[in-house]
């Protein structure tokens, strides 16, 4: 369902995955994560992609991703996109696409 949600807001928005500079994504299991970003990027991620913290962190519930964010962007250049998501019980889910807009 999550990368169902993240592929069709990436093309309602006229992006394509492989655009994305990064994904930071709800930190609670690490296959899940892996799974899900296999499945919006098409491929395995590179190594930093989809960054984890779930080894320093455990599970955080939804604030894994903004965690993961803080942790995981300041190698951002002006112009690059990412997509922070996170989810829940009950099927909840959303999405936000970033851009950096300015600086290095």
């Amino acid at each position: 369902m999550v990368s169902e949600l993240i592929v069709t807001h990436l093309t309602d928005n006229g992006i394509a995955p492989d655009k994305l500079k990064r994904l930071w994504l709800h930190q609670a299991n690490l296959g899940m994560n892996e799974l899900i970003a296999r499945r919006v990027l098409g491929r395995d991620p590179a190594p930093g992609e989809a960054p984890n913290i779930l080894d320093e962190y455990a599970n955080t519930s939804s604030a894994g991703s903004i965690i993961a964010f803080h942790k995981f962007s300041d190698d951002l250049k002006a112009g690059d996109l990412g997509l922070l998501c996170s989810f829940g019980a009950g099927y909840s889910a959303g999405s936000v696409i970033l851009k950096k807009l300015f600086g290095a």
